[in-house]
């Protein structure tokens, strides 16, 4: 079942991320708490979830970012897309995907845009599948 997350899936989203490039979960804090409420409250952030068997096991994250280019229409940035490694390779993840997509496209996005970290070319081949283009436009990274 594809949804947006509830406030109270909180340790279960940090339980998906050690899937992802987390090696511990965060330690309980006042600012991990106040992180949560915010992207819980911020009507332009949205955590995809897809559970599966009552268990959350495939999640992505897509940000509507307001814009005063391209007609004033907004953009979308995904991000943190993650499947549990013990169900991939089932289209979990492109279902996330495809439920961003609705809401860009909900939203009057221009354009949807993600980063991967990956050079494996199964990742690659995922992203470009989703309809994803990694030869259009550049992005550069800068690590603080």
């Amino acid at each position: 079942m594809i949804r947006e997350a509830r406030p109270d899936e909180l340790n279960e989203i940090l339980e998906l991320y050690l899937n992802l490039h987390e090696d511990t979960i965060p330690e309980d804090s006042d600012n991990l708490r106040k992180t949560w409420a915010q992207i819980m409250d911020d009507p332009n952030h949205h955590l995809i979830v897809n559970e599966m068997d009552g268990k959350i096991v495939s999640s992505c994250v897509c940000v509507i970012i307001p814009n005063l280019t391209r007609g004033v229409r907004p953009y979308a940035f995904v991000e943190n897309v993650v499947t549990h490694k013990d169900y991939r390779c089932r289209g979990l993840a492109g279902e996330c995907l495809d439920y961003a997509k609705q809401i860009a496209i909900r939203e009057n996005c221009y354009k949807m845009m993600l980063l991967t970290g990956s050079k494996k070319p199964s990742t690659l081949r995922f992203y470009e599948k989703a309809g994803y283009d990694c030869t259009t436009k550049t992005a550069f990274y800068q690590k603080l």
